[in-house]
């Protein structure tokens, strides 16, 4: 968030600036407390009944669980600074780690040790053959062999551990993180964002598996943390409204919006946001919804952004069951507390076992009680619960739930479930995501007008946040500044 120096240094005429974000989500909050606290007037105006977009937090079966996200990436601070904002910078919790595991032809069994994104340091360990086999290993070996890449670098994390180190390794150890992680191809994945310095490495040391040992120990086995809420990831969202609401930031539920535009020679502001009921006029306006409905918006004020196309890996459709039963000796031994499938090999992508991963849950959910959340989906693939009615769709979570974790689930008592769908954008660490992001921007071509959102960011609550401090601080220092007419 911004400093005190920073907000010291704005003008004493903020007020008289109004500044409209539409979409309430994390995205939009974020943006409006960074225009709020420096003294800006700002509406947020908000489509859906209830703020949060896909942080949510539901009662199923009398456990109190989050539907979407229920975690944050530790990586800058970003997080941990809005919440020391807000007030939760004490409400922080720490997951109990056990590790990331894989279900393929071969069963399930836990992500080898020695890995950066799953590609391995030595192809010969036990726990690497458990997944590609003998032959795989062989295979993987002939990395060693092969002569570094002294020319130009090689971007697509798919096609790098597939020519190096083969089908198997790709196919059975990154994809599965890859695609369950992020619902994004390997190929599709940027190697200098999903593994900083392993391009270099790969040069200096001659091999892959030497690359993943170097950068292994220049990050001294570590990786960013994971970090969650007591009480639930929805908390963020009500200590943004309650800060939001302690700037006196009005906040509209229920208010679509129907387009944004330019405002009249008389109208006193730039632009006019028109929703359902009147129309609104602004100084600057932050638009924090998805692509979709950015590109119809401002299809009038910005028609370069309605015609852009960037070679950008697709947003995917994906739905999450989340299951809670009673199940023999509940949250012990049980493999995860994230499983990912290697891709075609289950009908769902992915486990989380929440029991599993937060004590908080565990807790509620009683010594026998299982709170698991089954995610379909993966790219080019509608969900396999797409058509399904609730019964069938949940008798299939079940099963994958039951081969997920390698636990016998007929007969269990279920003591509630729900289905929850929801697009997911690509990932930070896609190819072409910041290229577009740069190109959207860029077709707004208008100062006092900004666009936030995991489809510009890419998913995470981490890059979200960040992108959204960052696009409004901007914006504000335009508007506060740049001369932006009023």
């Amino acid at each position: 968030m911004t400093d005190a120096a920073s907000a010291a240094s704005v003008p004493s005429h903020p007020a008289e600036k109004a500044v409209i974000v539409v979409g309430g989500g994390v995205a939009g909050l974020v943006a409006a407390l960074e225009c709020a606290k420096v003294g800006m007037s700002v509406t947020v105006l908000e489509r859906d009944t209830r703020v949060g977009g896909v942080i949510r937090r539901e009662d199923v079966g009398g456990v109190s669980v989050d539907l979407a996200a229920d975690g944050f990436s530790t990586r800058g601070g970003v997080v941990s600074a809005v919440l020391d904002e807000v007030g939760l910078g004490g409400a922080v919790i720490r997951p109990d780690h056990g590790g990331r595991w894989i279900a393929g032809a071969n069963g399930v069994a836990v992500l080898p040790a020695e890995t950066v994104f799953g590609i391995p340091a030595n192809a010969w360990a036990d726990d690497v053959r458990r997944h590609i086999g003998w032959s795989g290993a062989w295979r993987a070996y002939l990395d060693r062999l092969r002569p570094p890449l002294t020319i130009g670098q090689e971007q697509s994390l798919g096609r790098l551990v597939r020519t190096r180190m083969g089908d198997r390794v790709r196919d059975r150890l990154v994809a599965p993180l890859s695609v369950g992680g992020y619902a994004v191809d390997p190929d599709d994945v940027l190697v200098d964002e999903v593994a900083p310095g392993l391009n270099a490495a790969l040069t200096r040391t001659g091999s892959l598996a030497g690359a993943v040992a170097a950068v292994r120990a220049e990050r001294d086995g570590g990786e960013d943390g994971l970090a969650g809420l007591s009480g639930g990831m929805s908390r963020i969202v009500d200590g943004l409204v309650a800060r939001l609401s302690d700037f006196g930031v009005e906040i509209r539920t229920g208010a679509p919006v129907t387009g944004i535009g330019r405002a009249g020679a008389g109208d006193g502001r730039p632009w006019r946001v028109q929703t359902a009921a009147d129309a609104v006029a602004a100084d600057a306006v932050i638009v924090a919804v998805d692509e979709g409905a950015a590109r119809a918006l401002l299809a009038d004020a910005a028609p370069q952004l309605a015609s852009l196309a960037v070679d950008v890996a697709p947003t995917v459709p994906l739905e999450s069951i989340t299951l809670v039963l009673d199940a023999p000796g509940g949250a012990a031994d049980r493999p995860g507390p994230v499983v990912h499938a290697v891709p075609g090999a289950r009908r769902a992508s992915t486990l989380l076992h929440q029991t599993g991963r937060w004590e908080e849950v565990r807790t509620e959910a009683g010594d026998n009680g299982l709170v698991a959340r089954v995610t379909f989906g993966r790219p080019g693939v509608l969900p396999a619960t797409a058509a399904l009615d609730d019964a069938a769709a949940t008798t299939m979570a079940l099963a994958e739930a039951s081969a997920l974790l390698a636990l016998p689930l007929d007969g269990v008592r279920l003591r509630g479930t729900h289905r929850y769908r929801y697009d997911q954008p690509p990932p930070a660490t896609a190819r072409g995501r910041a290229e577009r992001a740069t190109r959207a921007r860029a077709a707004l071509a208008a100062p006092g007008i900004a666009l936030v959102g995991a489809w510009l960011a890419g998913t995470g609550l981490a890059q979200v946040v960040e992108d959204a401090v960052a696009q409004a601080d901007a914006l504000r220092r335009g508007v506060l500044f740049g001369g932006v007419a009023g």
